[in-house]
């Protein structure tokens, strides 16, 4: 007899499912649009008479999905802390320098927090479709995380004035405290276009570069940190005198000087994040702001080789006609039949690059600075590097014998030696870089000590001397051979001009 209860209880059940399924197909083909969304609205409202929670959503990205919300990250790292102990699905992360592991809470779990009493709880949703494979025809809308917090509606109050604020204002220590500062760069220019992430991929940044290590006059190292940590502490006097909290470094010399490594120490001083903007991968201007707003703040924006990377080097030019004339026609040719390469190449200009260095857009994010390194500073465009957008001009030169004490420190861990004093005759005389020096001093063997390492230095700087000085002669011997030329041809001329006369030749 229960059985049988059972079977037509399951019945009625399913009748009853089928037909609320027929009804609401019914109401959604043949209900115009505007009657159910009316319909909806004061569904909403009547359900909020008799249900007496309240719910408060807090989305990753707002608006047309430009930035990460800042709200968003906080309670992210606040439920961190409540998820490890009472949710029963999480991900596993790992916190600063890798020593201790972070338990988050995973899609759809559900939190419970307590605050003065009241009894809270935390929701992770998502909406959007999974991404689609790259090579899918179909572009599906993006997923988008949130958080949604659920609380009894007399709780309003406390909530509104106390418990958010708690909530941010814990988020941000756990944030600062976990924070493992990140190295990015940027994909390809088609990768956000099918993904629609983020435009930016990160690894953890764990150059060792510190400043004590650099092969520099201490009174110029001196001079860059005393100007780093002034920037860093500055951003109400940045905000007085009405300029975007930024600043520009150029670090010029020849390869092998450090720039790379001056970077990184750069960065390890202030404890910024490092976004390595390849030019290149870049389409267009529109895409550089785009990858500009996700810049967080407490970042070092690096074009290395800037000279290479684009068409941005020597002064700007007016094209002829012919050649305006030349490319119309071209680009009449080619509207039918343009080449997927070339749709590939970066269109990046020198006003879009102004513009993103001191441009009105910025201002957004605040504490950055952009570095430029390059090996030609006189190739570049001067509205590129001055004042105001490149503010501080570092050259990194070769190695003085100041720089090679510290590396010998570095490397060696001596601070004085005999063959000190041959060193520093035989680096007045020739120039070497610091990589040379490193090269040089590094150890190839256990067997090698200190002065074996100091014999192979002296060696390399003999045979640089060398080869400057081979350098210099075959410079002399190629500027006297036009001399000569000059004389034979003049010998020449003469020597034919009475033939060219007797041929019949009029000179005027």
């Amino acid at each position: 007899m229960t059985a049988i209860t059972a079977a037509e209880m399951w019945t009625t059940v399913g009748s009853t499912i089928a037909s609320f399924m027929f009804v609401s197909t019914i109401i959604r083909q043949y209900c115009p649009h505007e009657v159910r969304h009316f319909l909806e609205k004061w569904m909403h409202t009547l359900a909020g008479f008799f249900n007496p929670y309240i719910h408060v959503s807090v989305h990753e990205f707002t608006g047309t999905r430009l930035n990460r919300s800042e709200a968003y990250a906080a309670v992210e790292a606040y439920l961190s802390t409540n998820s490890s102990k009472s949710a029963k699905r999480l991900k596993l992360e790992m916190e600063k320098d890798n020593k201790n592991i972070v338990l988050s809470m995973d899609e759809y779990e559900k939190v419970t927090d307590e605050f003065q009493g009241a009894e809270i709880s935390w929701v992770l949703g998502k909406t959007g479709l999974p991404q689609q494979p790259m090579g899918s025809a179909y572009h599906s809308e993006p997923e988008r995380r949130f958080y949604k917090l659920t609380f009894h509606k007399r709780y309003r109050e406390m909530i509104a004035e106390s418990y958010l604020q708690h909530v941010m204002k814990k988020g941000k220590e756990i944030r600062v405290k976990n924070r493992q500062r990140k190295l990015y760069t940027n994909g390809a220019a088609n990768r956000w276009f099918i993904t629609k992430q983020t435009m930016w991929s990160d690894v953890p940044f764990e150059h060792p570069a510190r400043f004590e290590s650099i092969a520099m006059e201490a009174e110029k190292k001196q001079e860059i940190i005393e100007d780093l940590l002034h920037f860093s502490q500055s951003k109400d006097f940045y905000a007085r005198i009405g300029k975007a909290w930024k600043r520009g470094y150029l670090l010029y010399g020849p390869p092998g000087t450090g720039k790379s490594t001056m970077i990184a120490a750069m960065a390890n001083l202030l404890n910024y994040d490092v976004y390595d903007l390849e030019l290149t991968s870049v389409k267009d201007n529109t895409e550089l702001r785009k990858l500009l707003i996700e810049i967080t703040s407490k970042s070092i924006i690096v074009i290395e080789d800037i000279d290479c990377s684009l068409d941005l080097t020597g002064q700007r030019k007016k094209k002829s006609e012919k050649e305006t004339e030349d490319k119309n026609e071209q680009g009449k040719k080619e509207t039918n039949s343009k080449d997927p390469k070339e749709e590939s190449i970066s269109r990046v200009t020198l006003s879009g690059l102004l513009n993103f260095i001191d441009g009105l857009w910025s201002a957004i994010g605040g504490e950055r600075i952009i570095v430029f390194t390059t090996n030609y500073v006189e190739k570049l465009d001067p509205a590129l590097i001055r004042r105001g957008r490149m503010d501080k001009h570092i050259e990194l030169s070769y190695c003085s014998f100041e720089g090679f004490k510290v590396l010998a420190k570095n490397y060696l861990l001596v601070e004085a030696h005999p063959l000190f004093e041959t060193i520093e005759r035989l680096m007045e005389e020739t120039k070497i870089t610091p990589a040379d020096v490193a090269e040089a001093l590094m150890p190839k063997s256990f067997r090698e000590d200190a002065e074996k390492c100091l014999s192979n230095l002296i060696q390399a700087l003999e045979e640089a001397k060398k080869k400057a000085a081979m350098k210099k002669a075959e410079k002399e011997s190629r500027g006297k051979e036009p001399a000569k030329d000059d004389s034979l041809v003049q010998g020449k001329r003469e020597t034919e001009e009475p033939q060219g006369l007797d041929d019949g030749a009029v000179l005027l």
